[in-house]
């Protein structure tokens, strides 16, 4: 009736079968088929990108994304699940450049644009298929058949259609800025692409000497970018500060900050021979400075400055300007900085840019060709040859790099086009505040903060495989957005545009008329931002607004999301600001966001410290399951998870290989029995307490199981779940094995054949969304073997539903307080080195409540223990012993700490400890200075009375009557050889119900107990002869209680 099962924890092969039945009878389409008519529940998948292979970190997000999908289609609902490919961007053309074996924007475009397009296109689908074999190796449910991708004609008219919208508002717009910008890839970065890329670093800074004009005297001005000096055009100060004019003992006058004085100067000095750094002669406000003049740091500058007939080279004043290191006095250069560019426009100073596009010092200057990193030590010697240096001190700080070719960034003054999201922070914040963010804490400070401050969205890249901006422009100045192909038809008059790919090269090709002055309007030469292309897959992906209108307003907004925290300054914000641009509503509703994964030891995975893990190597050792419970179960989602195989082992055994060793041996027995759960049916009314006991904690699991995962708390979801699958096993088969061993089929054994069959599919189907394949596995033996109506998959089921009848809250804190005895008992004899086989005469219980003569049986069965007495008194077994603890306690009552040891050791302990469980404290005066210590201010231990054993929680005292009788030792022997016998028929291989011969070599000791306790031993190991002297079989030496012996176990035929 059922299949064997196998007791082996190796998953991996059973889940591959699982994989196959899934593939080739299309479940998961049946799934989404069989939920068309429900209430739709939309999950948006941030799309990967196929040219980069899968890491570890990719399992997590796949199974969180996985899994409350699957969840909420069990709950009746229609999911839509559409993956998608993120396709464009410079990380593609960065991998085709190495391919084709090309360096940088010169080379692409000798090489020819048309056949590099053609294989950035070729290059996104490297690892497609490792891709899909990864999603189908985690249980990863999407629609890769039908999947979005970014760079398809339909998606970039989407775009282009939101881009027209965005220019209709007059939110986008051209401008010079300060961008920040990567020289290698030629293109400015968006402010969440450089939130990716910090990295910290130690450099050398400078404090400079600007001769003053027209006076023998310096200015002392402070930089950490010494490339940028030979471009200076002003200094600036804080108008409102105190500055001085000091003779130093160098010999020289110099200008700065009074605060920073002796931070700066104060080494020129020596304290100890009486010789001052320097003398005040003068102070002002930094205001008086204001337009005092220097001479030019380099000629260039100066140069620049006279072509453009603008003045510069004096004192500015702004707000800007701190004290808090260097001078006080900031060198400006206002195309190297948005501070610097700011002073720059007031102050109408000129504009020099000494640095090319690809970060080299231009030829103007003395370090012509140098990058400009490599220029900052040079410039340095420059300006210490000329003795205008008069300290390079060396500083660690985060400087942004490209997070795509890791080149350092450089501030550089560009003209880009931008997305006027400034405009839009009011309805940013407010959508923001719609959004249930999983932590809380993150919507409301990364990522809320983040918008608070928002950037104007620098949107356009200098680039060759992305989606095209959609502006054409006239000499005249006149430009204008197209919204659509239909549009670019229209205006163009070019039959091309009707099948035009939306890419360069070939879109350049579309020219039109213009309509101000009749000459020819052609396309500006940008692509936009790749992630522009992520954050239009709401209505992209149905290619609206031009078809699927009601699939898009059914679909959005997306009722889950979830992805790494880094995505707060990438997809998350990208989502959020063109759902705000485009329909001023927030694009989700709920998002979870992860945390990322690390090592054992808590540190970054990465390649060069060889502490990557392979998720493909993972996956095929320790299988899909286990990793995804691991996941849900270790720790909150948005924490750091610390990744390492004796954590997932751990998992995969204590609820995994618990679940699977109690569906086992119910499949062993009822296999025996033939039991057929559907000729029966669950009368509650006739089942036992511990039935009842299963049902109600089955019914609590369901409840918290389906509040938390429809809660988003996956953590607590996965614990009620492990909780319930220990209790049922370890408590409820343990406690009634002997029931599926009765003979015949009385009730008693059809309710607990019941009771279990029903606790395990319900388990089964409770933990499908998280563990996947297992549920499958136990769904299928279970259900489908039995019931040829039952759905063809776990995965078709609904979610189970609670049975508040059998929720009866009374017997489960019963059977909690059981629990809760038991353990204590099992800690009594740990310490009393008293095993578990031994019986025990007395148990006494001292605790804030009762318990009946029901769950006493309980308690002395498990304990084998043949008496528990419930008393208000252990006084005469236990006491208490008190120690300071010394972390509380110290900082307190330091010098008095001998005295309190002291009066500790000589308290009454059960009084104290009485004092203390009432929520008082314990006083003490010593000579006149009162001490008070609370439960915290001390390290409290149970002393122990001679022949008894007593440990405690809270108000629980448990105490075990270690003195055993020679009754009580005989039947503990007794035990110990029916347990030797038992672990020899297994390890014979013996059957369950096998009859066997025992056989016992010459102990007298044992031989003894063996003839008093014959029909019990008999009984109990299936034994239909026991004879004695004779050893025959599979034998084995045992130390029975200090007794040495040797048994056999024969098989009869």
């Amino acid at each position: 009736m059922y299949k064997k099962v196998s007791t082996s924890l190796n998953f991996v092969e059973r889940e591959k079968e699982t994989l196959k039945f899934w593939q080739e009878n299309d479940i998961f389409e049946k799934s989404m088929d069989s939920r068309k008519e429900g209430e739709t529940y939309t999950f948006y998948d941030g799309p990967p990108t196929a040219n980069g292979k899968p890491h570890i970190g990719h399992v997590l997000t796949r199974v969180i994304k996985d899994m409350i999908p699957r969840y909420q289609t069990m709950k009746g609902h229609m999911v839509p699940r559409k993956a998608g490919w993120d396709t464009h961007g410079l990380p593609v053309e960065l991998e085709v450049e190495k391919m084709l074996g090309l360096d940088g924007k010169d080379q692409i475009e000798e090489y020819g644009l048309e056949p590099f397009i053609d294989k950035c296109k070729e290059s996104v689908w490297k690892y497609k298929g490792m891709w899909e074999d990864f999603s189908g190796t985690v249980g990863f449910w999407a629609d890769m058949d039908n999947p979005y991708v970014t760079y398809e004609d339909n998606y970039i008219e989407s775009e282009w259609w939101a881009l027209k919208k965005i220019w209709d508002k007059n939110l986008l717009y051209k401008g010079f800025k300060i961008v920040p910008y990567c020289p290698r890839c030629g293109t400015p970065l968006s402010s969440q692409e450089v939130a990716q890329g910090y990295k910290d670093v130690k450099e050398r800074s400078a404090i400079v000497r600007f001769k003053a004009k027209d006076e023998d005297a310096y200015i002392l001005a402070w930089t950490t970018t010494p490339w940028t000096l030979p471009s200076n055009v002003g200094l600036c100060v804080n108008p409102v500060e105190d500055y001085a004019k000091v003779k130093a003992v160098d010999g020289n006058i110099y200008y700065m900050a009074a605060a920073l004085l002796d931070t700066v100067l104060g080494s020129l000095g020596n304290e100890e021979e009486g010789v001052k750094a320097y003398e005040i002669l003068e102070t002002y406000k930094g205001k008086d400075l204001e337009y005092k003049e220097y001479e030019p740091l380099y000629e260039c500058a100066y140069e620049k400055a006279e072509k453009q007939h603008k003045k510069g080279f004096y004192i500015t004043c702004d707000s800007y300007v701190t004290l808090t290191d260097g001078t006080g006095v900031v060198h400006i250069a206002p195309a190297f900085g948005e501070d610097d560019a700011n002073v720059g426009r007031n102050y109408d100073l000129p504009f020099v840019q000494l640095v090319t596009e690809k970060g080299e010092m231009s030829e103007e200057t003395p370090f012509a060709g140098l990058f400009v990193k490599k220029a900052d030590p040079e410039v340095l010697k420059d300006l210490d040859a000329r003795g205008l240096l008069l300290d390079a001190p060396k500083f660690e700080h985060s400087y942004p790099h490209c997070w795509r070719c890791d080149t350092p960034l450089i501030y550089y003054a560009r003209e880009s086009w931008f997305i006027k999201m400034t405009a839009v922070k009011d309805d940013l914040i407010r959508n923001n505040n719609t959004i249930n963010w999983i932590p809380e804490s993150i919507g409301k400070g990364r990522f809320g903060n983040w918008i608070e401050n928002v950037q104007d969205w620098g949107v356009s890249r200098n680039r060759y495989w992305g989606t095209p901006l959609n502006i054409w422009q006239c000499d005249c100045g006149c430009m204008q957005s197209i919204g659509s192909r239909q549009e670019l038809f229209e205006k163009s008059g070019d039959e091309k545009a009707k099948t035009v790919e939306f890419h360069r090269p070939y879109i350049d090709e579309i020219t039109m008329p213009c309509p101000e002055c009749g000459g020819t309007m052609k396309r500006v030469p940008e692509v936009i931002d790749c992630w522009f292309d992520s954050g239009a897959m709401p209505f992209a992906q149905h290619h609206y607004p031009f078809e699927n209108k009601e699939v898009f307003e059914q679909q959005f907004p997306a009722d889950f999301i979830s992805e790494a925290v880094d995505q707060t300054r990438g997809w998350f914000y990208t989502l959020l600001a063109e759902s705000t641009l485009l329909f001023n509503k927030a694009p989700y509703k709920n998002v979870i966001v992860l945390g990322h994964v690390q090592d054992e030891n808590g540190q970054k995975m990465s390649k060069s410290k060889g502490n990557a893990v392979d998720p493909f190597e993972a996956l095929e050792k320790y299988g899909a399951d286990a990793i995804r419970w691991y996941f849900y179960i270790n720790s909150a989602p948005w924490l750091p998870n610390r990744f390492h195989g004796k954590a997932v082992e751990e998992g995969q055994r204590k609820f995994m290989g618990t679940l699977w060793n109690t569906y086992a041996f119910y499949v062993l027995y009822a296999e025996i029995d033939q039991f057929d759960p559907m000729k029966y049916e669950l009368d509650y009314d006739k089942l036992s307490v511990m039935d009842k006991w299963l049902l109600s904690r089955m019914n609590s699991m369901v409840r918290s199981v389906d509040e938390n995962l429809g809660s988003y708390r996956i953590p607590e979801a996965a614990r009620a779940l492990d909780e319930f699958v220990d209790e049922m096993s370890n408590w409820y088969v343990r406690r009634s094995r002997e029931r599926f061993w009765a003979k015949e089929m009385p009730q008693d054994k059809i309710n607990a054949y019941m009771t279990l069959y029903t606790a395990l599919v319900t388990v089964a189907k409770a933990a499908a969304p998280m563990i996947p394949f297992m549920a499958e596995d136990i769904y299928q033996n279970l259900v489908r073997s039995v019931d040829k109506n039952a759905a063809e998959s776990v995965h078709l089921c609904d979610f189970p539903k609670v049975n508040a009848a059998h929720i009866n809250s009374e017997l489960e804190d019963n059977m909690d307080r059981v629990l809760k005895v038991v353990v204590l008992g099992r800690a009594c004899r740990n310490k009393s080195n008293i095993k578990n086989r031994q019986p025990i005469g007395k148990m006494f219980v001292k605790a804030d409540f009762e318990l009946s003569e029901f769950y006493k049986e309980i308690i002395e069965e498990e304990l084998n223990v043949k008496e528990v007495d419930f008393t208000d008194d252990v006084r005469a077994f236990t006491s208490y012993s008190f120690k300071p603890q010394l972390r509380t306690v110290g900082p307190k009552y330091g010098k008095f700490l001998g005295k309190i040891k002291e009066a500790l050791a000589g308290l009454d302990g059960n009084a104290a400890m009485d004092k203390l469980n009432a929520g008082e404290a314990l006083v003490f005066d010593f000579d006149g200075n009162e001490v008070v210590l609370s439960m915290e201010d001390l390290l409290i231990e149970m002393a122990q009375v001679e022949g008894y054993v007593s440990e405690g929680e809270g108000d629980l005292t448990v105490v075990l009557d270690t003195n055993l009788s020679s009754e009580l030792i005989e039947e503990g022997f007794v035990r110990e050889i029916i347990s030797k016998i038992q672990t020899m028929r297994k390890e014979a291989g013996f059957e369950v119900m096998d009859k066997i011969i025992v056989n016992i070599d010459k102990n007298v000791t044992i031989q003894s107990v063996i003839r008093d306790n014959l029909d019990e031993i008999k009984s109990e190991v299936l034994a239909e002869h026991v004879e004695f002297d004779r050893i025959n079989g599979y034998e084995k030496e045992w130390n029975i209680n200090g007794e040495k012996v040797t048994l056999s176990v024969e098989k009869i035929s």
